[in-house]
Order: structure tokens, then sequence, then C-alpha cells
């Protein structure tokens, strides 16, 4: 795992996941950046579900926003067949992932490509004194899900095994779930700054980020043009599912969800 150190950042941070190839929400939250005079971390996956990867990698490049290697960095930087998310086979999110993939690697630059080799697996800097390490999703798997309710143990076992690469951290950041939590653990804090680029799954067309600020990670509401995302998606033939989630806010299948954050009720 490549590790990169940004010495101390004492202002605010603002941590973000999953532009997703969604250049309006990547657009917001550059926006969201310089208006806080924040420090802008991304916890990766740049390019995904939606319809303008070659201009999210662009807007992103040109902000010297740092990046972490998500999965599908890691997977479109090698030129692999699929995205790396270890979805079950068959499932719906195994299905639908083969023409969104397909669409960004077809899309994706030998130049964008090396940039993406290049990133590395974590990011870690001090804020007020405490020392904080960014990742994707896992440390021993990248694309691993963990979520608000998984077992303190699976966080435990990831905080153990970046600290035996990088020494003692207080707190971890991290993204690839697409739902933002801020969980105590034994050591300190694992806060997932959630994504940009889909809705948390929860009714409505905001998406989310983290802020550390003064000592404190607190996570606020992303508004853009959700509406402009989707047309882009069907004007571009990516009309799997993702692109009406961006406009009811829920994602077309709950195959990777825990079951206690799956909607009850019927979406209409």
């Amino acid at each position: 795992m490549q590790h990169a150190d940004m010495g101390v950042l004492d202002g605010p941070v603002l941590i973000f996941g999953g532009p997703y190839s969604n250049l309006q929400a990547m657009q917001a939250v550059l926006t969201e950046v310089s208006a806080r005079g924040a420090t802008p971390i991304c916890t990766g996956d740049v390019v995904a579900y939606c319809a303008r990867p070659v201009d999210t990698i662009a807007a992103i490049r040109a902000s010297g926003c740092a990046v972490i290697a998500g999965n599908c960095e890691v997977q479109l930087a090698s030129d692999a067949p699929d995205c790396g998310c270890g979805f079950e086979a068959g499932t719906t999110c195994d299905v639908l992932s083969v023409g969104w993939y397909g669409f960004a690697r077809a899309q994706v630059s030998e130049a964008d490509r090396d940039w993406m080799a290049r990133l590395p697996g974590v990011v870690t800097f001090r804020h007020q004194g405490a020392r904080y390490a960014v990742i994707h999703g896992g440390v021993r798997d990248v694309a691993r899900f963990l979520w608000s309710s998984s077992p303190a143990s699976d966080l435990e076992e990831e905080w153990d095994a970046l600290e035996a690469q990088i020494g003692p951290v207080n707190h971890i950041l991290a993204g690839h779930s697409g739902i933002a939590f801020d969980r105590p653990l034994r050591r300190g804090r694992w806060i997932n700054a959630g994504v940009i680029g889909m809705p948390p799954h929860n009714g409505g067309t905001e998406t989310q980020f983290a802020l550390l600020d003064k000592d404190r990670a607190t996570i606020h509401a992303l508004p853009y043009d959700a509406a402009g995302a989707a047309a882009d998606m069907r004007a571009a033939g990516l009309t799997y599912g993702y692109h009406t989630a961006l406009e009811t806010g829920y994602w077309p299948s709950e195959d990777v969800l825990p079951p206690d954050l799956r909607v009850p009720v019927a979406k209409g």
C-alpha cells in the first residue's frame, strides 16, 4: 500500500468519497471547498456509475485535491475487466456494474490510468494534535464494505492491519460504502465521509461529505444539480438504474446493504 503523508493540516479539512463520474457533484463539492477554505481529500472512486468520467477526472486533478486509490482506480489503472467491488456473482449490483464499468473503461485515457496507478492507498495527516489516516474501504481489502452497524471486530481488524503498516493513528477516515457514519471504537473514531456521486439511499437527492474542523468531524449534505447529472446519464445511454437513483434518492439494488440500512417501505 502506497502511503502519502500530508503533514500538519490544522485548518478545515473536507473529506469526500465517490465522485462516481458525476461532474455536477464534483463541481459542487469543489465550490464547498473554496467557500470553507478547506483542504480537500477524496477517498477514491473518482470514476464509476455516472456519465462524465473524463471531465470529473479533469476537475479533480486540476483542483490539486489529494486522492486515495479506490477499487475503481486500482481496476482501471490495470485495465481490469470489472470494477473489483466484490459483488456476489449474479446479484443486481454485479449485473449492473457490467454496463457502467464498461462505459468508464472505454472513456478513461492512458494518461489518466497512469495517474490512478500512482495514487496512494492511504494518506495521513495531523490535525489539532491527532494523527488521521484516510483509506478507501479497508486495508486488507480495498473494496471491503464497512457500515455503521458492522461488528466492531470488523473495523478493529482493519485498524490493526493499518497500524501494522504505518504505525499508530488516532482516527480513521474512509469511504466506499456510500453512506456516511461516525462511530467510536476502542482507539478512536471511524468516520465514513459517504460519497458525493450517489445519494445515501434515503429518498433525497443531496449527497454527503465530512468536514474536520476544530478537532471535530461533522457530516454535511451536498446539494447539487442531480437532474443535470441524470440527464447526462440518459444521453450517454447509462440507463441501468443508477440514473433514476440520482432523482429518487434510492439505489437500484440493496444487495450490498445490511438489513438495518434497507428501506422498509415501497419506493415510489
